[in-house]
């Protein structure tokens, strides 16, 4: 399950294990056809923590994290960032990515 998360939640949620965050708007297009993909992700990994964040409700979260375009998945490990996938990419190419670090 994808949790959509605060800004207050965020630094818990991501602390321990890994977590994989999609930073996404709901004006965003690409955003909206990876959000089907990002949900099957979460299916398949379900030792996984996936959340997304809301760039317009927490832009400060969105600068934090230099996220300069969308979408923006970001694998942490542990509270550090381990990958970045930037844009919209193939369902293949993000199940391979997360993979690494399940």
């Amino acid at each position: 399950m994808v949790k959509e998360l605060t800004n207050g939640e965020f630094e818990e949620f991501i602390k321990s294990g890994t977590a994989v965050i999609d930073f996404f708007a709901e004006w965003c297009m690409p955003c909206l056809m990876m959000a089907p993909v990002f949900d099957e992700m979460a299916e398949k990994f379900s030792e996984i923590n996936f959340g997304k964040i809301n760039i317009d409700d927490d832009p400060e979260l969105a600068e934090k994290y230099s996220i300069m375009s969308i979408p923006c998945i970001v694998i942490f490990k542990d509270g550090k960032e381990v990958e970045r996938i930037v844009g919209q990419v193939a369902e293949e190419v993000l199940y391979e990515k997360i993979s690494k670090f399940k």
